[in-house]
Formats: C-alpha cells, sequence, structure tokens
C-alpha cells in the first residue's frame, strides 16, 4: 500500500526533526512454510508462506516486532524506528538481541489474495496471525522464549494477543499506538466506510477486478487524514487553505499500488479484534505507548487506562501532544520513547531459566 506508506513517511520523516539512522547489521530475508495452517474460520492452506526479515544474530536475545496494517517488515526498518533502535548501544542493539520481523498473513511477500486466490482465499483474522507468527518463531526458527514482542498499531494489537493466547513465551510487552479492548467507534467506522467505499466502486466487480478501482485512493486518502497525523501536526503541514489543498492534491496524484482485495482483507481483518476478556492472562510485564494526540485511540475515553488495571504488571507510557507528534503515527518514530523502552529491559524479569533459542 505505497500510497499509505508514503504519507507515512513523509509525516515520520518531519516528525523527526534531525534524527538520522543509527548503524546496525545488515537485515536478512527469509521465507518458512506453514505446513496444513488453520484459520479461525476452520478453513486449511496445505501451504502458507511465511516471509520474514532478521537483523542481528540468532544467538542473541530474541525480540519480535510486528508491523502495522498494509506494511511489512521494510515498513520497521526506517530511519525513525530501525535507525533510532537497533544501533550499537541502542535499547533493541542488534549485536545483542536477533530482531526477527515477519510479513503477516496478507501483507509484503507472505501468502495473501494477490498471489492468485482473490476472495477465495481464506478470511483470516489477528488471531489467525498471530498464530502464524508463532509457528514461524517456534518451528520455523527454534526458538523457545522471547525477550520482549513489540508492535506498532495492527501490531500493537497483536502484541496484546501475544500476551494472552502465550502467557509465558515472553518476558516483556510493548504494544504501541493500540488499544486492549473491542474495534470500535471512530476507528471502526472509518475502516468500514473505507471498505465499503471500495466495493461498492464498480471496478471492483466482487474481487473480480481487470483494474484497481479507481475510488480506492480517496478511501485510503479520507481514513488516512481522518484517523492519523495529529491536530498540532496537520495545523502546521496546512496552515492555509492553499496548503491543505495542496497536501490533498499529493496524496490524491500518488499512485495507489496496493492490491484491492489485499487491502480489504488487511483492514477487514481487525473486525473482530477484542482482547479485553484475557487481559488476566498476561504475565509479561507490560508497556503500553500511546500518543496523547492518537486519532484511533484517544486516551480521553479511559478505556486503555481501565483494561490495563486487569493486567499484573502493566503501565502506559503517554507521549504528549506537540507540534512533534503525529496522531497515530507518532508511535513510528522511536526517539518519543526509547529510553523508556530502555528502562523496561532493564527492568523487566527474564525467564533465565528457559533456553532462548535452539539451532
Amino acid at each position: 500500500m505505497k500510497l499509505f506508506c508514503a504519507a507515512l513517511c513523509a509525516a515520520l520523516v518531519l516528525a523527526s526533526g534531525t534524527a538520522m539512522a543509527a548503524d546496525y547489521p545488515v537485515p536478512k530475508q527469509g521465507e518458512w512454510i506453514a505446513k496444513a495452517f488453520k484459520f479461525h474460520t476452520g478453513e486449511t492452506m496445505p501451504e502458507l508462506k511465511l516471509h520474514y526479515t532478521t537483523v542481528g544474530e540468532a544467538t542473541g536475545e530474541p525480540v519480535l516486532v510486528l508491523h502495522g496494517s498494509g506494511g511489512s517488515a521494510a515498513s520497521m526498518l526506517t530511519p525513525t524506528f530501525a535507525g533510532v533502535l537497533f544501533g550499537e548501544g541502542e535499547p533493541l542493539d542488534a549485536k545483542k538481541y536477533y530482531i526477527i520481523i515477519p510479513d503477516g498473513i496478507g501483507h509484503g511477500q507472505s501468502s495473501k489474495p494477490s498471489d492468485g486466490m482473490k476472495t477465495a482465499f481464506p478470511k483470516y483474522d489477528y488471531a489467525d496471525m498471530v498464530d502464524a507468527q508463532y509457528r514461524l518463531v517456534t518451528e520455523g526458527l527454534g526458538i523457545r522464549h522471547l525477550r520482549l514482542v513489540i508492535g506498532n498499531s495492527m501490531g500493537g494489537m497483536h502484541t496484546w494477543i501475544w500476551g494472552e493466547r502465550y502467557p509465558v513465551f515472553m518476558d516483556a510487552l510493548v504494544p504501541m499506538a493500540s488499544q486492549p479492548t473491542e474495534m470500535a467507534a471512530r476507528n471502526w467506522m472509518l475502516r468500514r466506510i473505507m471498505l465499503d467505499t471500495i466495493r461498492n466502486d464498480p471496478d471492483y466487480n466482487g474481487g473480480n477486478y481487470t483494474r484497481q478501482p479507481r475510488m480506492m485512493k480517496y478511501a485510503i486518502a479520507a481514513y488516512g487524514i481522518a484517523s492519523a497525523g495529529g491536530t498540532l501536526g496537520y495545523q502546521a503541514l496546512a496552515p492555509t487553505a492553499a496548503t491543505a489543498d495542496k497536501l490533498v492534491d499529493e496524496r490524491l496524484a500518488a499512485r495507489v499500488t496496493a492490491d484491492a482485495n489485499d487491502f480489504i482483507y488487511q483492514w477487514e481483518a481487525s473486525h473482530d479484534y477484542n482482547p479485553s476478556a484475557g487481559l488476566e492472562k498476561i504475565e509479561a510485564t507490560v508497556l503500553a505507548i500511546n500518543a496523547a494526540d492518537d486519532e484511533r485511540n484517544p486516551p480521553e475515553t479511559g478505556v486503555t487506562a481501565a483494561a490495563l488495571k486487569q493486567v499484573k504488571h502493566g503501565s502506559l507510557y503517554l507521549i504528549p501532544a506537540s507540534s512533534e507528534t503525529r496522531g497515530h503515527l507518532t508511535t513510528g518514530n522511536a526517539k518519543f520513547y526509547a529510553e523508556q523502552l530502555r528502562q523496561l529491559l532493564q527492568a523487566a524479569p527474564a525467564a533465565g531459566h528457559v533456553r532462548r533459542h535452539v539451532g
């Protein structure tokens, strides 16, 4: 989804100021096939391809990094995230940690509808995506325990699910730009409108299109502006009608390279997300990181703070809104929380009796 990613990256560059990428080991690409993968619908794929990227050596402490909707491992290897965290002496120093970044089901180079199945591809949800990540980590990479699971946006929601489904598999969890509550309110309403706009475009033709639906770019742009960027951020970027028009024109002029079926599957996968009933199962130390101006996860509702009371070892770090933050996009810039992450990893108890890596 290069249109969305372009807007995301542009916003993060603006938010990062003069932040420069730190040096870290060259990322390595990998692929593993999950045999007889069963989805929550009961459907089974004989072979599910899972692509992943690693940074550092397999002898390091394993850390799982999870990307957002429409992204991939590549979207986490940015100067403002990997460049801030993976370098020598940084919180996720790749000389100490073995960093694993999967492409989620339906994303990147992992199996997805556009590979040929189109709408016959099984309808996956976030639990399926997490189960696939777990199989990759355990069966594919031979890892028995993770030091940390950290994810952003969709990856943040996956992080909450990891804590519930595999409560003793990791020492620490850092879910970012997410809530451990039902997908609802503005977040789902805008997603629903975006998806319905694409489906109702005659070009979509029930998923059997010959060209990408023309309304996709409008649906993506509208959702992005409404749910990410920050109030102060947009005021700084578009303080006049002329600059606002220019910004809209630039977004609509950007070529949409996302496949419509892939896109619909990616965003609809969130519909049944609701980890709120199982939060007491989480054993890991949890540091939830959200931005005060996050449009999709507004702190003023109080739902995240209330949910965290059910977590045994949980806390919330709320990044204050400023002219540098970018709403839901803020957590893509690790400068806002690198020190808090460092402190978490220094303090979170480690399961020292578990051999962290096999093979």
